[in-house]
């Protein structure tokens, strides 16, 4: 999903944009259950192709989803589209570890254990062994952050979390 804000004057609001009704609904549920769903607005749609007009939000953040999504470069595109100039872009995904100790480690763990855990608890191993093959497949932090950079973004960083397991990426529309 897409996490974005927009100023209106005095007030704020939260844009959580997905693909994918489904996981709309679950989220809707969740801030319903914890009494927050009156500061959010749901929407769906694709990262690709944006609904929202240029230059409309202040922030755009994406968890964990970015590797999902057919065009990447595409998507940086629109989120560079729909950020206000000065906005913030910051990006949550698996990525590389850099360390070959705890890349094998890692490795071994996530092709022999998380697809067998699915299998176990959600009862879908394909789905968990999709999950590890497209997090190899993602680009490597200073790929990543280059692709960032040819979308337009400037003041590109990206900070290793987890040995580089996961990792934050950062630009802004300056």
């Amino acid at each position: 999903a897409v996490v974005s804000t927009q100023s209106t004057g005095d007030s704020e609001e939260i844009v959580i944009c997905d693909i994918n009704t489904e996981m709309l609904k679950v989220g809707q549920q969740r801030a319903e259950k914890l009494g927050i769903n009156s500061h959010f607005s749901w929407v769906e749609g694709n990262a690709e192709q944006l609904q929202f007009p240029d230059n409309s939000f202040d922030i755009y953040t994406i968890a964990y989803g970015i590797r999902n999504v057919t065009h990447i470069d595409r998507a940086l595109a629109e989120a560079y589209r729909v950020l206000k100039p000065g906005g913030k872009f910051a990006c949550l995904e698996f990525s590389d570890v850099p360390n070959p100790v705890i890349s094998q480690i890692y490795d071994r763990y996530s092709f022999d254990v998380i697809p067998v855990l699915g299998q176990l608890i959600a009862e879908d191993f394909e789905s968990y062994k999709y999950l590890v093959e497209s997090i190899r497949k993602f680009p490597a932090q200073r790929q990543f952050a280059d692709m960032i950079a040819e979308a337009g973004f400037s003041v590109v960083n990206y900070e290793n979390l987890t040995f580089g397991v996961t990792a934050i990426h950062t630009g802004y529309k300056l």
